[in-house]
């Protein structure tokens, strides 16, 4: 049984439309994100190991959908997709927040920026990395939407090792930077979801 938006042309639509939405301003914005002058770089690769966690995992979720039938989730598979989709787009949505409340120091490379601190505004108070939330969370829409329980394992579970190395790059980088107000940033918070991880 392969998912909704292989075999029904609407459904494919709505997939690859919402790939779109989330692919498409990612795009654009690596392309217009500049660090400021005097900005330190440390990026260890992390950012060409994540971008390559994603791909691969989306292709191992399209690959185990073809190849392994059989793991396909048989009951309420329209709801399945519509909750994968509405996943997909909360996700964006709160990644793009995210990257709005940390402003002008946001980059795609782990940047230290000159006279930066710690931002502890909007969902930073809660989580350190929400950007990178957001962007799970749209992982985990895609793979809800395969409506396959090997395409969803494998999926979260290939990207969240590239998130796991990178979160780790960010935050060795951040503690050396920035010293102790960050250390006990990290006391309060956590990584990705709210009082839990």
């Amino acid at each position: 049984m392969l998912p909704l938006f292989i075999t029904n042309g609407v459904d494919s639509l709505i997939m690859y439309a919402t790939y779109f939405i989330w692919l498409a301003p990612e795009f654009i914005s690596s392309f217009t994100d500049k660090a400021r002058p005097g900005s330190k770089v440390s990026d260890r690769s992390s950012g060409f190991f994540l971008i390559a966690s994603i791909w691969l995992g989306i292709y191992s979720a399209y690959w185990t959908a073809f190849s392994y039938p059989p793991f396909a989730i048989p009951f309420h598979r329209t709801a399945l997709f519509a909750a994968g989709i509405f996943l997909m787009l909360a996700g964006v949505a709160f990644r793009w927040y995210a990257i709005r409340v940390l402003g002008k120091y946001f980059t795609r490379q782990v940047t230290i920026q000159p006279g930066q601190t710690v931002v502890e505004a909007g969902p930073y108070r809660w989580i350190r990395h929400p950007s990178y939330s957001g962007a799970l969370l749209t992982i985990l829409g895609v793979g809800v939407a395969f409506s396959n329980w090997l395409s969803l394992v494998c999926i979260v579970l290939i990207t969240a090792i590239g998130y796991g190395y990178r979160i780790h790059v960010e935050e060795m980088t951040l503690v050396s930077a920035l010293g102790e107000p960050y250390r006990e940033y990290m006391k309060r918070t956590k990584r990705i979801i709210p009082f839990i991880i």
